[in-house]
């Protein structure tokens, strides 16, 4: 398994890094913007995707770090096209068997990450979806999208399973890894942020109960869209990082902690 020091960055200029504290190991250069990226389960294999602008297509790279020559060659042992629409949101699934992968047109798709075949194809929103996290165990997914809602589904069926809906785009959504809680962050769109105010632009963090859907609480605190939302692993807390250059630490109360949902 790879060092805990190790990762996969993606950068608009169209390069990705794999870097060991302060270092680079690797660079690879691509054509286009680089909009995902991250390492398998094994931490052996790193994929990332490139946008589909300045005349090139999106595609998705699959590289073997075992296999130095593709690093140094800056050939992947697999390259899948994407012709229709492009990725602008990828995880890697259970076991690190495919990737999960969703597109600018609300769709969400399953590559094996051997053979680069689609497994399973779903569109469940109807516009682009910007995030998606893992539960911690690997079974559950959610989704963030443009169309207003976040949806969850099983990783390796892709199954709907529920829908948590607001009135504005959603960004982020994350699973919390104790209790059956969402937690939301989006707003009203960036361009529009100068026009709107606080209030009314709906730049709360929101918490949903998983399984009943229903909305239980808003934190208050950044004044432009929540671009990305994240559970501490140990769920006593979360962040947030917003279009105002603000990331907030939240930790939660006591009573969040005896807090029972009543149906």
């Amino acid at each position: 398994m790879s060092s805990p020091a190790q990762l996969t960055t993606a950068v608009v200029f169209g390069t990705a890094k794999q870097q060991e504290k302060q270092s680079d190991l690797a660079l690879l250069k691509t054509n286009s913007a680089v909009r995902t990226c991250g390492f398998d389960f094994g931490g052996n294999i790193i994929m990332f995707s490139t946008d589909k602008q300045m005349g090139y297509q999106c595609f998705v790279s699959f590289f073997d770090l075992r296999d130095p020559s593709q690093i140094d060659n800056n050939e992947p042992y697999m390259k899948i096209p994407c012709n229709d629409s492009k990725i602008t949101s990828a995880v890697w699934g259970p076991l690190g068997e495919c990737i999960i992968a969703g597109h600018e047109s609300g769709e969400l798709n399953q590559y094996s990450a051997k053979s680069g075949e689609v497994l399973v194809n779903v569109k469940e929103h109807s516009r682009q979806i910007n995030d998606i996290q893992l539960s911690r165990d690997m079974t559950m997914f959610v989704t963030a999208s443009k169309d207003n809602t976040a949806k969850l589904f099983d990783s390796t069926t892709l199954e709907h399973q529920k829908t948590f809906r607001t009135e504005r785009p959603v960004n982020s959504a994350a699973l919390s890894p104790n209790y059956d809680h969402v937690v939301l962050g989006g707003g009203q769109e960036a361009m529009d942020v100068t026009t709107t105010s606080t209030r009314i632009g709906k730049f709360e963090a929101r918490f949903f109960h998983l399984a009943f859907e229903e909305e239980f609480g808003r934190v208050k605190g950044h004044f432009g869209p929540i671009n990305s939302v994240a559970f501490h692993p140990d769920g006593k807390s979360y962040s947030s990082g917003g279009e105002d250059g603000y990331v907030r630490i939240h930790y939660f109360d006591p009573q969040y902690f005896e807090f029972e949902f009543e149906a």
